[in-house]
């Protein structure tokens, strides 16, 4: 499974309280259908006919698709397991993110005030809603934004911690669980988090990613010396990694059309720039497939460092080497070929390379 359009990317921390006249419509309603699910969905401020689509959360392709008529809507399936959906509504952003489940879901929102929608019915999303409420504090310190202090850090990790521990049923634990890696980036417990998780739990998209993490760190530990390889640069020659010796580098998988990844590139524009000067580059691995694509990319974000590819997008050998399943990715390696660093995005970069240049 690749994850190019991933739930690590559109969970927000927003949550909406549910009114007394909304609790007792679900009250009154909620009993599960006879197979899969149903959504039932109230929109004000859209025009009549218009669409709303089901996207799955990983691959962004529609799932269901239904017309607006007199201001309501009905999409009807089934999943497998509860996971990530978006509501995507006349084709535009922002989405409206819900943890769907095999239920009756109700869905009551304004145009504009996407971020505001009701939703109610599916008791995998009252988890989903639960765990953002008490993830509201620790937000932009998991994301990046925010450095903290070493006392936050260890009190948002407890917190996650305790809530792998207390829910270990539950499909929104999975989240828990990759939340507290960025945090400590403790590979052991990593696996020892995932380990606790029912089978059935396990096999829901968030969980194969975990696997997938944690067999990416069993190949790849931090503290040891990454495979070397070599790519053809933008002009056509092989470039090799032993090439950098004696660097700090940051080894990029990206792509043009990747927009989580063109998301990103500032931060590591930014953080080229500040530290180019120290012993540090960037090196880019693009999992493009047209090179006219490729190339504009890099000039549209100023990508000014050097950059390989095979244009084989998701069967580029140096990402199978990298064991890359998801992007953007990196790895940070010390002057020596050593891995010091990986899944290095905004603040935490910026972060880590102040530690290691100082």
């Amino acid at each position: 499974m690749k994850y190019y359009f991933s739930w690590l990317f559109i969970f927000v921390a927003s949550f909406v309280s549910v009114t007394a006249t909304a609790q007792n419509a679900v009250q009154k309603n909620n009993v599960k259908p006879a197979t899969g699910y149903e959504i039932v969905g109230t929109l004000s401020g859209y025009p009549e006919g218009v669409e709303v689509a089901l996207l799955n959360g990983n691959s962004g392709a529609p799932e269901g698709t239904a017309k607006l008529v007199n201001g309501k809507f009905k999409i009807s399936g089934d999943v497998s397991v509860p996971d990530f959906k978006m509501l995507m509504i006349n084709n535009e952003q922002p989405y409206i993110t819900l943890f769907l489940d095999n239920s009756y879901v109700f869905v009551t929102a304004a145009k504009g005030k996407e971020e505001d929608a009701v939703i109610n019915g599916s008791g995998s999303h009252n988890d989903f809603k639960n765990f953002a409420k008490m993830m509201m504090p620790y937000e932009k310190l998991v994301s990046g934004e925010e450095t903290g202090t070493p006392e936050s850090v260890n009190k948002a990790t407890k917190d996650l911690n305790n809530f792998i521990k207390e829910n270990k049923n539950s499909f929104i634990t999975p989240l828990a669980i990759y939340r507290a890696f960025q945090l400590d980036n403790d590979e052991a417990l990593l696996e020892s988090n995932y380990n606790i998780l029912s089978n059935e739990v396990k096999q829901s998209s968030i969980s194969q990613y975990l696997a997938s993490q944690i067999a990416e760190n069993r190949k790849h530990p931090i503290g040891k010396a990454v495979v070397n390889f070599s790519q053809e640069d933008t002009n056509g020659k092989l470039l090799d990694l032993s090439s950098y010796k004696g660097k700090y580098v940051l080894i990029d998988f990206w792509a043009s059309w990747c927009k989580p990844c063109r998301m990103e590139n500032p931060n590591v524009v930014a953080a080229y720039k500040n530290f180019k000067g120290k012993n540090f580059t960037v090196l880019g691995v693009s999992l493009d497939q047209k090179k006219d694509a490729w190339m504009q990319a890099i000039q549209q974000d100023g990508l000014t460092w050097q950059h390989v590819s095979d244009l084989k997008g998701w069967q580029n050998n140096v990402a199978a080497m990298y064991d890359v399943t998801s992007i953007p990715q990196n790895f940070l390696i010390d002057p020596n070929g050593i891995l010091i660093g990986k899944n290095l995005r905004g603040e935490a970069l910026m972060a880590k390379l102040e530690k290691v240049l100082k």
